[in-house]
């Protein structure tokens, strides 16, 4: 009987390939011969998956959003049932830093794609987008904050959002280029949260 093939599966290892790519040499001369000696498959199997190259590239950055949300919301759920806003913002603030192996290499990989997003119009509306909806998690995170006493009133909670989300985003590249220790990182969110929330909760 003819083994059955698990198409997302095969898609990601095709994906994880792009990926390993990026990180060692960017992807502006990945060719689709490279990304599919790489994942172990013909380039006519790899065409069948993603079609084009600019269509590869958009396809394996979508499944690299994908599993950062799976593995954000896992990170999340081990807070535990009532873990407090400042501990639920601070756990998003921290996806955005490169603070383990998986994330440092998630956020190499969304660094060679930073060319791409600036040229191509399909990868920029992904690149663009990203940094509003983070915001508009924020705010809402912050507003229950509000109504629940852990943050004072008088926060203006869209721009507190705006302010966090784009802080963390900007210590990406120093971490990964090692100019900032992650914990340095850790400590500067810490410091901006603690103007923001009146009480702290558990800590990752």
């Amino acid at each position: 009987m003819p083994r059955q093939v698990d198409h997302d599966q095969r898609r990601r290892q095709i994906a994880e390939a792009v990926w390993r790519l990026a990180t060692r040499g960017g992807l502006e001369d990945v060719t689709l011969r490279q990304v599919a000696a790489e994942a172990g498959v013909s380039a006519r199997l790899l065409q069948y998956y993603f079609g084009t190259r600019d269509e590869l590239l958009l396809g394996a950055l979508e499944i690299l959003n994908d599993d950062a949300e799976q593995r954000a919301r896992e990170r999340l759920a081990k807070l535990g049932e009532a873990p407090g806003m400042h501990a639920v913002v601070r756990g998003v603030l921290f996806e955005l830093l490169p603070l383990d192996e998986e994330r440092r290499s998630r956020h190499l990989v969304y660094a060679a794609y930073f060319v791409r997003f600036l040229t191509d119009p399909a990868l920029a509306k992904v690149a663009q987008d990203a940094p509003r909806a983070l915001e508009n998690l924020v705010t809402g995170l912050l507003v229950q904050g509000q109504e629940s006493g852990q943050v004072p009133s008088h926060i203006d909670a869209a721009a507190e959002a705006a302010f966090l989300v784009a802080g963390a985003e900007g210590m990406q590249s120093s971490v990964l280029l090692r100019q900032r220790s992650a914990e340095d990182a850790v400590a500067m969110i810490d410091h901006q949260l603690a103007r923001v929330f009146t009480t702290t909760t558990s800590r990752m």
